[in-house]
């Protein structure tokens, strides 16, 4: 390294090695992202461009720099590019979040019609969450598919005083070339937010007549979907296979999947739980239901304690989380959302050899455990409190699983009767 790069990029490197040791990377994760980090800060020294004020471009110019300096090394590309990106990415990112706060920035719209369209979605965002209550889960979702729908009308999309000539044909042609491949259920989302956004643009004056109407959805019909649920046989060979790796990983993987698999909770609750929600002198659960905000106390099953018990003291990273369950690698913070159980489900199955026609998440352990309920003789009242559902319905769509059940009431056909 030149004297020249050091001085430049001494304050930010010195904070980056702090906060890469205070999150418990290894020696060798941090010296990847050092390397990688150091490489981009002295590329935008040289380009004489100020760390604060670097945007995504400059990041894409410099990988671009390093792929054309790989290909000439090596004469040809790197054979997992994805790969490749991430080691450079992975500690640019991290330094460029220490210096501007947020990485990557906020893209500037490059036209005034970009400015329209990201205005008017950010408008309707806001009034989604203040005037219709909507949950911020939901709320990216509709300003997603509004912005869509700005972009395929070219122009008029990005003016003002032209989005009110948007006619019916506009809104059959988006359809179209949306909807093919789409399946039934995501295609009735997509006209259910299509129908808010018109709504909302009839309601400011943008456009003069509600056009929501003419939006045509699918029909669906109640429980339609038989929901994916795996077998017991299926849980079984997943709990036995991972109970043979008794690596931290393992460790944590093992206690997530019997909490998935004994009391059927969601995977937002399984990674939502803390430390405080454990009390071992009670052997009781806290468990905070996602859905309902609802907490139901549950009785800490002994197979189920020892199974965190032997990660929290052979597996768990030290940290000040309270959040029981951490990813496997650094930074050791708590798994982000249900979302994050969906891979390590699907890398469960495929190492028990639990071959599936469909893929199936963290969800399917817990219809697999209200079939296992219903097949036992539980009512639907006691299932719904394990699973903390509010309403009878809820829990009733789980009926449509236990198929040796409704073969036991099933009826004879007389003779002589034709279907």
């Amino acid at each position: 390294m030149s004297t020249e790069e050091h001085t430049i990029n001494e304050p930010l490197i010195e904070r980056l090695a702090y906060h890469l040791k205070v999150s418990e990377y290894s020696l060798s994760a941090t010296e990847k992202r050092m390397a990688a980090a150091r490489g981009f800060l002295f590329y935008l020294a040289k380009e004489r461009v100020d760390v604060g004020s670097a945007t995504g471009a400059h990041e894409q110019a410099f990988l671009s720099f390093k792929l054309n300096f790989y290909r000439k090394r090596h004469g040809h590309g790197p054979n997992d590019l994805n790969s490749w990106r991430w080691g450079y990415t992975s500690g640019m990112h991290i330094v460029m979040r220490l210096a501007q706060g947020k990485w990557p920035p906020a893209t500037v719209p490059a036209n005034p019609q970009e400015t329209f369209r990201r205005d008017l979605c950010t408008a309707y965002a806001q009034w989604l969450s203040d005037v219709r209550g909507l949950a911020a889960t939901t709320i990216p979702n509709r300003k997603a598919e509004a912005y869509r729908l700005l972009e395929s009308l070219g122009e008029r999309g990005g003016d003002e005083s032209l989005l009110a000539q948007i006619t019916v044909a506009d809104l059959d042609h988006y359809l179209t070339q949306r909807a093919p491949q789409l399946r039934r259920t995501t295609r009735q989302n997509l006209a259910l937010c299509l129908r808010g956004f018109l709504r909302y643009l009839q309601i400011q004056g943008l456009i003069q007549q509600d056009l929501s109407g003419s939006v045509v959805s699918p029909r669906r019909y109640a429980f339609e979907g038989i929901p994916p649920a795996l077998r017991g046989e299926h849980v079984g060979a997943v709990l036995q296979s991972a109970q043979k790796d008794h690596t931290s990983k393992g460790l944590r993987d093992q206690a997530i999947l019997l909490l998935l698999a004994t009391y059927g909770l969601r995977a937002g609750e399984v990674t939502a739980l803390r430390l405080d929600d454990i009390d071992w002198r009670k052997d009781q659960l806290r468990v905070r239901h996602s859905k309902t905000g609802c907490e139901s106390f549950l009785p800490l099953i002994a197979p189920v304690g020892e199974a965190i018990l032997a990660y929290l003291r052979n597996g768990r990273p030290q940290t000040k989380a309270r959040e029981v369950f951490l990813r496997a690698r650094a930074p050791f913070q708590s798994l982000r959302a249900g979302s994050s159980l969906y891979h390590m489900v699907e890398h469960r199955l495929q190492k028990a050899e639990v071959i599936l026609e469909r893929k199936h998440g963290p969800h399917a352990f817990r219809h697999a455990r209200a079939v296992g309920l219903l097949n036992a003789g539980v009512t639907m009242k006691s299932i719904g409190d394990v699973l903390g559902h509010r309403s009878p319905d809820s829990t009733a769509i789980y009926l449509k699983l236990a198929t040796s059940e409704l073969r036991a009431v099933g009826l004879e056909i007389p003779a002589g009767v034709s279907l």
